[in-house]
């Protein structure tokens, strides 16, 4: 039996290096998109984890007190659909409307992820009708985050640095995290829309339907960030 050694003067680093370089399943692979996509979300991850990091720092550092999360992100309900008198007008349901948009956001990582299995069975007519569902609930999570903005803008006369609720970093802090992930869930549904048609029109029937994973990743990274955002903006 022959026993193949590693060179007397190569350290574990470097025949580490050569062993892992010479995987084919671990680098060659592995499609190019899918590759440049994971890049992309490390690269993202980056800039949220700094947003986030900022928005904890200033939190914490703040003379002023900081707004309640409960009663700024309150919904006002009629009274009339609980059939109750007690109230006056409306009863302040706390974080509602936030609780809702979380459902849709994080339906939609279910239906992604059944677009993606109906992309390794290459059941075309599946993909598109999950991935425009999936797109659907993304619109809805947009619309939903516009209706909030609006509420805050209008109604609690909450601006970039004028907050009379409390501390006046937190308009800043929260538009600027918020709409940047608004700016990526309406990105991704644009690229869900994109993904679908050209899926419907037959653009990837030569391949594996990796572009459906592709899309998936990134999708899933927008729920997964919005986890953090809903943690640490409507929950502390």
């Amino acid at each position: 039996m022959t026993e193949t050694t590693a060179p007397g003067n190569e350290s574990i680093f470097t025949a580490t290096a050569r062993d892992w370089s010479s995987d084919v399943t671990t680098f060659k692979g592995v499609p190019w998109g899918k590759a440049m996509m994971w890049i992309f979300l490390v690269s993202d991850t980056f800039i949220f984890t700094c947003f986030l990091v900022s928005y904890m720092t200033v939190r914490m550092t703040v003379t002023d007190p900081w707004p309640n999360p409960s009663e700024v992100f309150a919904l006002a309900i009629p009274n009339e659909l609980f059939g109750l008198q007690f109230f006056e007008s409306s009863i302040p349901v706390p974080l509602l409307l936030i609780a809702i948009m979380t459902f849709v956001l994080i339906s939609s990582s279910g239906t992604m992820a059944m677009a993606v299995n109906m992309g390794y069975q290459r059941n075309k007519k599946g993909v598109v009708l999950l991935m425009v569902a999936t797109a659907l609930l993304g619109m809805t999570f947009v619309g939903m985050q516009i209706f909030e903005w609006s509420k805050l803008i209008i109604d609690e006369e909450v601006a970039a640095w004028q907050n009379p609720m409390g501390a006046a970093q937190f308009g800043s802090f929260f538009f600027m995290v918020t709409g940047f992930h608004g700016l990526h869930v309406s990105a991704g549904v644009a690229y869900l829309l994109i993904v679908a048609w050209r899926v419907g029109r037959g653009h990837y029937d030569h391949t594996n339907f990796e572009i459906v994973e592709i899309t998936g990743l990134y999708w899933h990274f927008v729920d997964l960030v919005w986890v953090f955002i809903f943690a640490l903006f409507y929950l502390w």
